[in-house]
């Protein structure tokens, strides 16, 4: 999916990429933007010329992608995703790449002092999701659904589970069994693209997504599972768990649990689906 987004008053073309989850942008329209340059595509070859490191990489920080060209049409355009994004703009000599700047280094910095005191990163998360308008209530929730997924992952990498693929495979799993939808699935219900899927789900969601995770990891701990196999059984089991108790609450309320409200629709107080 492709579209236009104006940054600074100007367009930049971007792509919404379905199977990968990622948002990638025009490098040359960036690159325009930051600099004001009147030969976009001289100054990024000096740019890369300039720096030998992102030179030899330039394949891997951008990928052509098909976007609106000048003439209408659709033709493949050098494009990056937010990570490639910001190893250009740190390339890039210009006062309006600055702020980028400054907040990557404060990003980085945040993130050291984190590591040194894991306190820190809640007490940011609790800023952050405060400025966004959450209640205190959702708040809390949110931090102990982090707290639950964290000695889920923790479980895993116990049992030899790879972070990356396999985690993602046995959340999968785990959504599907309690919720009824894959996390793609669950993403496009609420109409979501790269956004966190807890930070949409409502204060329902999130206890019966906590109840599926804290159950696997209970399960696990007791069967102590030797390959990926034996886990996505037992992620089948505690999202089921889940999954029981959703159908329960159901049947007794007769509203679904599985919301296609966002943050801000849950925010305005829109009301749930009647089950049919």
């Amino acid at each position: 999916m492709s579209d236009i987004k104006l940054f600074e008053a100007k367009k930049v073309r971007t792509h919404w990429d379905e199977e990968k989850e990622l948002w990638y942008f025009s490098v040359q329209d960036v690159v325009e933007v930051l600099t004001d340059s009147a030969d976009v595509k001289q100054y990024i070859k000096k740019l890369r010329s300039r720096d030998p490191e992102m030179f030899n990489n330039w394949g891997t920080i951008c990928t052509p992608v098909e976007m609106i060209a000048a003439d209408g049409k659709m033709r493949k355009i050098q494009a990056a995703t937010t990570e490639g994004l910001f190893r250009i703009i740190q390339s890039i000599p210009s006062p309006k790449a600055e702020p980028f700047k400054l907040w990557l280094a404060k990003i980085g910095s945040e993130r050291i002092e984190e590591t040194e005191d894991p306190e820190l990163s809640f007490d940011r998360a609790m800023e952050t999701y405060l400025a966004k308008g959450y209640s205190k209530s959702w708040i809390n929730q949110r931090l102990k659904s982090i707290e639950v997924r964290k000695e889920l992952t923790d479980e895993w990498e116990k049992r030899g589970v790879k972070k990356g693929m396999d985690f993602a495979v046995l959340t999968d799993i785990i959504t599907k069994a309690w919720s009824g939808k894959s996390v793609k699935q669950y993403k496009q219900h609420k109409t979501l693209k790269k956004e966190n899927l807890r930070d949409h789900m409502t204060n329902l969601e999130l206890v019966l997504n906590m109840l599926a995770e804290a159950t696997t990891s209970e399960i696990s701990k007791s069967r102590e599972p030797k390959t990926l196999d034996e886990s996505k059984v037992i992620a089948k089991q505690g999202g089921t768990v889940a999954g029981n108790a959703r159908k329960e609450i159901e049947t007794k309320t007769g509203e679904k649990v599985v919301s296609s409200l966002n943050a801000k629709q849950i925010a305005q107080g829109k009301p749930k689906k009647k089950l049919k």
